[in-house]
């Protein structure tokens, strides 16, 4: 059984009569990379605010570790912010030696860890200089830097890839996930559907105050799937004037074939059919929606599709 690190109950927050939360829960299992999603102002950061203890909730509670979050120690866990909170004057190795400071990191140990990751992310020769001179992306990797120096249980990341170019995405991602392998709990925020879908093993959607979607990512995908498959023939396939019930072509081209269904069998039967008469099957996809569409659907308060019969 998963044991849970972070379990958030009924969490609801109001702000001058606007109610930002609304009865919010879930678990976040350990280890896991979690992902949590929602529109603007669908209270995404008001929740990170109460489970960081910048402020508190009105109704409902937040437990780590078995123990309320204000019970524990700050150090625990980790909060990376979209907008960076950094001074810009200071200078790099200086801000992180300062900031390791705050979080009661020996000076020795500070300048280690300081100089390991500075070598990680290429950019030692930049100890010297002052934040305000660095470009948005080289910020968000001191940003991060400084984030994870303590070394935390869990660490919450809102945006991190925020103004980095494709390859210091890939080196921040390749980082993120070693972080994983070492232990490290992750909630990730963002909008990049694709870098959740790619990293995440459960995501939980917030809407309107509300989680409306808790689940892990490819159960998700089986959710809203649409019973669309991808079939390729060796030819062409032959007149399809004697479909079973319940099929429908969508597309055909040259010799592959798209159609949708919702009953296994009545699929098994087109593939026989077109065998029978010599058209050997080279491969079968199922089309699976994308966590972006289903981002917009749920959203937008459409009904995912009925989950497929089992073969």
């Amino acid at each position: 059984m998963e044991q849970i690190i972070l379990s958030v109950n009924n969490v609801s927050k109001y702000y001058d009569g606007h109610q930002a939360l609304n009865n919010v829960s879930f678990d976040v299992q350990r280890g896991c990379i979690f992902g949590l999603l929602g529109p603007n102002g669908a209270g995404k950061t008001s929740l990170i605010r109460i489970i960081t203890n910048i402020t508190q909730a009105d109704e409902g509670s937040i437990r780590f570790n078995e123990k309320d979050t204000r019970d524990i120690d700050r150090g625990l866990i980790a909060y990376m912010p979209e907008e960076r909170g950094l001074y810009k004057k200071m200078k790099v190795g200086e801000q992180l030696e300062y900031l390791a400071a705050l979080r009661h990191i020996p000076a020795r140990d500070a300048r280690e860890r300081i100089g390991y990751w500075l070598d990680k992310f290429n950019i030692s020769d930049w100890a010297y200089k002052k934040i305000e001179e660095l470009s948005k992306g080289m910020q968000q990797k001191i940003q991060f830097i400084a984030t994870i120096l303590h070394n935390p249980t869990f660490l919450i990341l809102d945006e991190p890839f925020s103004g980095l170019d494709p390859v210091n995405t890939e080196l921040l991602k390749e980082e993120i996930l070693n972080l994983n392998k070492q232990g490290t709990t992750l909630m990730f925020s963002t909008h990049r559907m694709e870098q959740v879908e790619e990293i995440c093993n459960r995501i939980v959607l917030i809407n309107k105050g509300q989680n409306v979607l808790d689940s892990t990512v490819s159960e998700t995908k089986q959710l809203w799937k649409e019973g669309l498959f991808h079939l390729v023939f060796e030819q062409t396939p032959t007149p399809l004037d004697d479909l079973p019930a319940g099929i429908e072509i969508k597309q055909i081209s040259g010799n592959e074939i798209w159609v949708k269904t919702f009953d296994l069998q009545h699929l098994n039967s087109l593939i026989a059919s077109q065998i029978n008469k010599g058209n050997l099957l080279h491969s079968m996809t199922e089309n699976l929606p994308s966590l972006n569409e289903i981002f917009i659907k749920t959203v937008n308060g459409n009904q995912a599709s009925q989950p497929l019969p089992q073969a």
